[in-house]
């Protein structure tokens, strides 16, 4: 049985490893710009409508059941805020679908600076 070269062993995995930087840093160049507008335009967001907050002991979410109302911080009509992977990006208002009665959505009332 014969030894492993140690030098050599780590001599060879040097340079695998800068061939294989080598290669990524050509398929990286290769990548046109308008790719990468392609590639962050297609990335998933979480949005959210936030119709409002409510605080409350421990206790009492423990009691809630089904039935159960909780107040919410704002008043029907006042703005929803819309959300963006946590933040705030727009306020809107809650609307019924013309096309699906059965459906809500939010109009868009402000946006960035005129949301707040």
């Amino acid at each position: 049985m014969s030894k492993a070269n140690p030098v050599r062993d780590a001599d060879e995995m040097f340079r695998e490893s800068t061939d294989e930087l080598g290669m990524a840093a050509l398929r990286e160049e290769s990548v046109r710009e308008g790719d990468h507008h392609d590639l962050v335009m297609s990335i998933p967001v979480e949005v959210q409508i936030v119709l409002g907050s409510a605080e409350m002991p421990v206790s009492e979410l423990m009691a809630l059941k089904r039935g159960s109302t909780v107040s919410l911080d704002r008043r029907i009509g006042e703005p929803v805020d819309i959300v963006v992977n946590g933040r705030r990006i727009a306020t809107g208002e809650i609307i019924i679908l013309e096309h699906d009665p059965s459906r809500f959505g939010v109009r868009l009332t402000g946006i960035g600076d005129a949301a707040k």
